[in-house]
């Protein structure tokens, strides 16, 4: 048998940084994202030969294991996925000792700011899951993934990509101290068309390390950063005020939040934009963008920005003209989705 599974990446609206330790214990924090057709994909075969092999083209890397009831050693080669495997996988648990070969690779590079690391984690999980018949609500996968990557491993982020990556689709996500909570939004369907209509994705031409900015930012909050932390508040404010636009179908509005919401963001550390990144957002603006914003912690990876129909063409143009390429997408209101087919080796 093959398993198979895929999680959707996300697109995180605003919110981004209040779901990082320690500011969401100490204030709670809210995101607002909607996942796109962009994924993670994990498969698995099973054979007799009691080795563990996984290969992952996004990394070009690949390790074996000779001993399947042994942990996998953390060495520095996709540790990440190792400790998914030393989680779900020991005989122990699954009560038997099959080989496994797992095949692993994303629709987006690491460090794009669409969620790709955690979304893996999560589709890995899910892959692990259909395998192994576990019983695992959607609130289980998020919160093991983030022990996984945030406990287990001491990996920097928050929490939404877990999230975000297990439930699919619109959602107001909500963070406490001991709670999480996941909001789906019921949106009209002419509104979804006209939001991704007038939406346009870009990828800026460079990868970045999130680990380096979310530092600075927990640095910040630490530190009591008197502006860091109203920007933060702001933050939350706008992401409530942006999931009313959304339901009411206010779109310019929106357009208009997401800007402000790109002003407070940039507040949070110095690291979260750069040069470059400015260009490109001034660019937009100055074409006849509302608003927009990096998709994750910063630095790089991806943007958006929400642009009247008759303008989208001049910004299109005008951000490729400072080096970056417009991407396609869609919204997909699946989350993380497993399902098995039978070898035809």
């Amino acid at each position: 048998m093959i398993f198979r599974a895929k999680a959707p990446l996300r697109l995180s609206f605003c919110g981004g940084g209040t779901d990082v330790l320690p500011y969401l214990a100490d204030h709670g924090g809210c995101v607002l994202s909607t996942t796109i057709d962009h994924f993670a994909y994990a498969s698995l075969r099973t054979h007799q030969e009691p080795t563990i092999t996984v290969k992952s083209l996004d990394y070009d890397a690949t390790i074996q294991h000779n001993m399947v009831d042994q942990p996998l050693p953390y060495d520095g080669n996709l540790d990440l996925v190792k400790a998914v495997l030393n989680r779900l996988h020991l005989p122990e648990i699954v009560g038997h000792e099959d080989g496994i070969d797992i095949f692993l690779h994303s629709d987006a590079p690491p460090g794009s700011g669409l969620g790709s690391s955690s979304t893996l984690v999560v589709a890995l999980i899910g892959l692990l899951k259909e395998r192994h018949h576990l019983t695992l609500t959607n609130y289980e996968i998020a919160d093991l993934a983030y022990q996984i990557e945030r406990v287990d491993m001491s990996l920097k982020g928050g929490k939404q990509d877990h999230y975000a990556a297990a439930f699919g689709g619109f959602n107001f996500i909500e963070f406490h101290k001991d709670s999480t909570i996941v909001n789906p939004l019921r949106i009209a369907p002419d509104v979804l068309n006209e939001l991704q209509y007038n939406l346009l994705l870009c990828y800026t031409g460079a990868t970045r390390m999130s680990a380096n900015i979310i530092d600075k930012q927990v640095q910040n909050v630490l530190a009591q950063n008197a502006d860091v932390l109203s920007a933060m508040e702001q933050l939350k404010q706008i992401t409530l005020s942006l999931k009313n636009a959304l339901l009411r179908g206010q779109l310019d509005d929106f357009g208009h939040l997401l800007h402000q919401a790109w002003l407070n963001k940039k507040q949070m550390a110095d690291t979260i934009s750069n040069p470059h990144i400015d260009e490109l957002y001034e660019a937009a603006i100055q074409q006849g963008a509302l608003g927009g914003k990096i998709t994750g912690a910063g630095g790089g990876g991806y943007m958006f920005f929400y642009c009247p129909f008759e303008s989208k063409h001049k910004i299109a143009q005008a951000l490729t003209q400072q080096g970056a390429q417009v991407v396609d997408f869609a919204f997909d209101a699946h989350g993380l989705q497993t399902w098995a087919v039978r070898s035809e080796i």
